[in-house]
């Protein structure tokens, strides 16, 4: 992608896993046009890239919009998410590169950073970056989309229910950086049942941040 092309993609996936631009949101083209100095078409090709990644829901008579987040897209994510990100974890243990593990450390120490800057954006991106480097490390062509769209909708979720001046956030955002260190050395020991095992404990702790808020009442048994 070109500068104005490669920036409107970065700021809108910035945009939607932040929630500043809202789950349902329609995207003005005029006005990202001027703002970013591109043309319509090379703003539709971002559209529809961003579109099959699962971030934006392009309709014939609507236009683009940020995709919803409806009760089956929250039943779905719920019932999807363990599994698919526990097989990711195995599979990272088992292929990722000496390079790809030192980049996934350097990630886990930029969550820290944002924890104790109190950066919410920060915290949220970091963390989807974290685990994006897993599925990349992963190396399966058929789970890392499955493993990204549900990682969009993950941040989301987060964002919706975060309270900086939480205390017993806080305390689950420090464990949940001691498990991403606890990751980085399972990956790095090819240790591929602590590996999922460790996604397990991830997920449980952030389920028990958003389950209460969130999932729907039919899917808190067996999860």
């Amino acid at each position: 992608m070109k500068n104005g092309k490669l920036e409107l993609y970065q700021d809108l996936k910035r945009r939607i896993l932040t929630l500043e631009l809202e789950p349902g949101a329609d995207l003005d083209e005029t006005q990202l046009s001027q703002e970013y100095g591109i043309s319509r078409t090379p703003l539709r090709d971002v559209f529809r890239h961003l579109s099959g990644e699962g971030y934006l829901s392009i309709e014939s008579n609507r236009g683009a919009c940020v995709s919803p987040l409806s009760h089956k897209t929250l039943r779905d994510f719920f019932l999807a998410a363990p599994m698919i990100y526990a097989a990711t974890g195995r599979l990272a243990a088992r292929n990722a590169t000496y390079e790809q593990i030192e980049e996934l450390a350097q990630s886990a120490l930029h969550f820290d950073e944002a924890l104790d800057a109190g950066s919410t954006d920060e915290l949220s991106l970091h963390n989807n970056r974290f685990h994006q480097l897993i599925g990349i490390l992963a190396d399966n062509e058929f789970l890392l989309p499955s493993h990204n769209r549900l990682l969009i909708d993950h941040a989301r979720i987060s964002q919706t229910f975060y309270r900086a001046d939480d205390p017993a956030l806080k305390t689950m955002l420090i464990r949940a950086s001691s498990q991403h260190h606890e990751m980085v050395e399972a990956i790095r020991n090819r240790d591929e049942d602590r590996s999922e095992a460790l996604v397990y404990e991830h997920w449980a702790l952030s389920r028990e941040f958003i389950e209460p808020e969130i999932t729907p009442a039919s899917l808190t048994i067996g999860l």
